[in-house]
């Protein structure tokens, strides 16, 4: 019988901490518009070209390809749909005769981008409790 009762007492002991690694996250875990954002953001691309442009004022699309290694239409897809949200902005020109299109992320992207760390940075911590 003791032996149960250590094992119950065990089992509720860590129940608790798992609900106290998690306190951190409930907020951002009940909130419906923080799981879409992080659907947008947290792929390998937009999450890379984001990431570039909060420590770059401005990429081109040359530069943002060439960083992220990936090839023209995949970083068109990404980046029409970080325009799309919002997250950045988009400035076609031409240098001479050659196109040049030019990134820079906006406020809102800004944001985003914080929010998303904010939120790794909880699974972080909540993970790695002891």
């Amino acid at each position: 019988m003791a032996k149960r009762q250590v094992a119950e007492q065990q089992s509720e002991d860590r129940v608790e901490k798992v609900k106290k690694n998690l306190e951190g996250l409930a907020g951002y875990l009940a909130d419906p518009a923080a799981r879409d954002f992080d659907r947008l953001v947290y792929e390998r691309v937009r999450l890379g070209m984001m990431s570039a442009l909060t420590v770059n004022s401005s990429l081109t699309f040359s530069e943002l390809k060439e960083l992220l290694k990936t090839t023209d239409g995949n970083l068109s897809v990404h980046a029409r749909k970080l325009e799309e949200a919002g997250y950045v902005d988009c400035k076609k020109s031409f240098v001479g005769r050659y196109p040049r299109t030019e990134f820079e992320l906006t406020q809102k992207g800004r944001r985003a981008l914080e929010r998303y760390l904010d939120h790794m940075e909880a699974l972080i911590h909540a993970t790695r409790q002891d």
